[in-house]
């Protein structure tokens, strides 16, 4: 009885750990390209960094600098960034690294 429950259980566990968020993965990606919208700071799946100007159907196009438009697949938009918070600047070295002093 108790091999049986074993049996029973590890795919109940496999489904917990794996598939489920595997789904979740994929649903918020699919909401992610389906809210898409021009103005929007993304980056792509290779990487590329711009802002969308057209949002077509199928395919995007990004702006990256002033003058450089790439179209690209909607769905090779892997996420959307946070315009509202500028990026942080970089930290100062630190001063009590023993040099100087």
């Amino acid at each position: 009885m108790g091999s049986l429950l074993l049996l029973l259980l590890i795919p109940l566990a496999m489904w917990f750990l794996v598939l489920r968020p595997q789904q979740a993965r994929l649903r918020a990606q699919r909401d992610l390209v389906a809210t898409l919208e021009a103005g929007d700071r993304v980056v792509t799946a290779g990487g590329i960094v711009g802002t969308l100007t057209v949002v077509g159907d199928t395919e995007v196009t990004l702006v990256t600098t002033p003058g450089v438009e790439l179209q690209v697949l909607r769905g090779a938009v892997s996420r959307r960034l946070d315009t509202s918070a500028p990026p942080a600047p970089p930290e100062p070295p630190d001063a009590a690294d023993g040099e100087g002093t």
